[in-house]
């Protein structure tokens, strides 16, 4: 009698466990579980019918494209200041110009450069290298094969103006480090005297356009 009380209280306890693992079970097998975004932040959500919190979407956010280094920097600028020239016997020396910019200078505020020439006739080519700004961000440059200077007169008093001006970039810094491009500077200023020796500072005006490919 004692041993069917115990088995039936065995037979009861092994039905209910039952009952318990599979309704466990059952629930686990309903249940499901979605991810949720919200920009960066990432919640998953486990339910028999899960919901997104509010602001939160099942859609996940595409990938932010790579940063894009380097662009174009265009350049349209007048640069006013004065230049100082060195004669001498068949050439003539552009000791310094100094200069400032307005316009679309691209940061490049500012202008200093030398130059030389042998003029045997009232065109002629030239040399020149110069610096545009200065502070963290600055381009060298120089003029490249073709540039050309043409005086108004064959004798001064006259005006010289550089008609062709390509300009090579030969480094820079700043943000300009590494930068190529396509540049053009050209320009004019009066000439009193092409006299032997020194002259006196004379005004000059000159016009830098192109565009800047930095890195």
């Amino acid at each position: 009698m004692k041993l069917m009380k115990r088995s039936t209280k065995l037979t009861t306890v092994l039905a209910i466990a039952g009952l318990i693992l599979g309704s466990a079970v059952s629930a686990n097998a309903a249940n499901k579980t979605i991810t949720c975004y919200k920009g960066t932040t990432v919640k998953k959500v486990t339910a028999a019918k899960p919901k997104c919190p509010a602001g939160f979407t099942t859609t996940k956010p595409k990938a932010a494209a790579p940063a894009v280094k380097g662009g174009t920097v265009k350049i349209d600028a007048t640069y006013k200041g004065t230049v100082t020239m060195l004669w001498g016997d068949a050439d003539v020396t552009v000791t310094n110009v100094t200069a400032t910019g307005s316009g679309v200078t691209g940061g490049l505020d500012s202008l200093k450069g030398m130059g030389a020439a042998a003029p045997a006739e009232q065109c002629t080519p030239f040399d020149g290298e110069g610096t545009l700004g200065s502070g963290a961000d600055t381009l060298k440059v120089k003029y490249a094969d073709g540039s050309m200077a043409c005086s108004a007169d064959a004798d001064a008093p006259t005006v010289v103006t550089i008609k062709k001006g390509p300009l090579t970039i030969v480094s820079g810094t700043g943000k300009y480090a590494g930068a190529t491009g396509s540049l053009t500077l050209t320009g004019s200023w009066k000439v009193d005297s092409a006299s032997k020796g020194s002259k006196p500072a004379t005004p000059v005006t000159l016009q830098l356009t192109g565009t800047i490919t930095t890195k």
